[in-house]
């Protein structure tokens, strides 16, 4: 596995019936499912954009659209299935949870929602009455 190359063959035979193949029609080329799959990956792992997408793994608006339909259909959900169950039934997983518990305020300033304190009101209140 290089650092273009994420998944495994032996990972790919195990997701390889999830995916969609040739169906033979004519009309637009049907996209490598391997690339588009690995280029999904890719983008998740390193947490880039899809047009940073390297240009190995094919246009980024097709491995978008892949994900795009992948997800719609549920399919991506249960590729990520298989291959977690894989990996845990190996024992490449760790389950260890790390939950962290900071807690971010604002300073009162920090809104820009106008509060009003009521001197402006008890100024236009006194004025009404003197005229």
């Amino acid at each position: 596995m290089t650092r273009l190359r994420v998944l495994s063959d032996d990972q790919w035979a195990l997701i390889a019936d999830l995916l969609p193949v040739r169906t033979g029609r004519r009309g637009r080329p049907f996209s490598d499912a391997r690339s588009m799959v690995e280029g999904i990956v890719y983008r998740y792992r390193c947490g880039i954009a899809w047009r940073d997408v390297p240009d190995v793994f094919g246009p980024w608006q097709t491995i978008w659209t892949w994900h795009r339909r992948l997800a719609g259909d549920g399919t991506w959900d249960r590729i990520l299935e298989r291959l977690l169950a894989h990996a845990d039934a190996v024992g490449i997983v760790d389950w260890a949870v790390s939950v962290d518990s900071t807690v971010v305020r604002a300073h009162q300033h920090a809104t820009n929602i106008t509060r009003h304190t009521g001197g402006w009101v008890e100024l236009h209140e006194f004025t009404d009455r003197a005229a």
